[in-house]
């Protein structure tokens, strides 16, 4: 409704800005079909086929809507040049209201679907969000240019023009910074040291653990996947390495609800030569391969 309304009023009104503001919103109504796709098939439980899950169609859907962002923002940009450099009408003033009804529009829904990523940690609903935002944006731009271009009288037509030149640079800024973040999950970057400070802590917090020896965790749509080393008395039994390694997984998941995967790795505590590592491993030889990780003061 909003794309036909601020099409509509545009071709009517003589604001480019305007039109260049529809095919924005048409673009993010595409772009929300897409995060919905990639939602539902995220959802879905891990299977034979597939068994981590399905939670990678979450940056696949957010690279998909990068991209959709970056082509809409290229379209206005080639076809504001054109605008600016061909003589025409300035805007019609009743096209200011129609752009202040939908900045409203936009921001209502930015915050609130910001709001939700915010509580999820969904990146894909965090990338809808942000095509909210620069709508919101790109509404303000027009506004202001049809706004300029109505005041200043003739000679001043082209406000608009320039206003959605200005729209599609800030498009292009915020699809580049989500197709970035999307290639990140992709690429299994890991997560904040914060989050893996919470691992850690979870696990040499667990009775009977003595280090840790290495932790990777690697995202994955909305959850986390994570691959620890934890080191405990040498003399203890396959059986009570198997409950100890229970309760470390038990502590992990409760610290980070996030973490949808666990695996425990048992090592054996030597306190000469143990250090606390997070993504560093031992040699074949067992020796430590990085010397400048914090050494473990305490054994339980």
């Amino acid at each position: 409704m909003l794309a036909v309304v601020k099409l509509v009023a545009g071709l009517l009104g003589n604001a480019y800005a305007l039109v260049a503001d529809a095919i924005e919103s048409a673009t993010d109504m595409v772009g929300s079909l897409l995060v919905w796709g990639g939602l539902r098939i995220a959802s879905r439980d891990p299977d034979e086929r597939y068994p981590f899950g399905y939670g990678r169609a979450e940056p696949i859907a957010t690279a998909a809507v990068a991209a959709l962002m970056l082509g809409a923002a290229a379209g206005i940009a080639i076809e504001a040049i054109r605008a600016i450099r061909t003589p025409h009408d300035a805007p019609a003033p009743f096209t200011l209201a129609v752009l202040a009804v939908v900045i409203v529009v936009k921001i209502v829904l930015a915050t609130r679907v910001l709001r939700i990523s915010s509580r999820t940690g969904s990146v894909v609903v965090r990338a809808d969000a942000s095509h909210h935002q620069a709508d919101a944006i790109t509404s303000g731009a027009a506004f202001i240019g049809i706004t300029v271009a109505i005041l200043g009288g003739p000679g001043w037509e082209a406000a608009d023009d320039w206003a959605a030149l200005v729209a599609a640079a800030v498009i292009i800024v915020n699809g580049g910074s989500l197709f970035r973040a999307s290639l990140r999950d992709l690429m299994d970057r890991a997560p904040d040291p914060g989050l893996l400070a919470q691992v850690r802590e979870a696990a040499l917090e667990t009775p009977g653990v003595s280090a840790v020896e290495k932790l990777k965790v690697r995202r994955s749509g909305t959850g986390l996947y994570v691959d620890i080393h934890v080191q405990a008395h040498p003399a203890m039994s396959l059986h009570d390495a198997h409950v100890l390694s229970g309760r470390v997984k038990g502590a992990i998941r409760r610290r980070v609800p996030a973490a949808v995967g666990v695996l425990i790795h048992m090592e054996p505590y030597d306190a000469d030569s143990s250090e606390l590592s997070v993504v560093d491993a031992t040699a074949p030889d067992g020796s430590i391969t990085n010397p400048s990780t914090t050494r473990a003061t305490h054994d339980r």
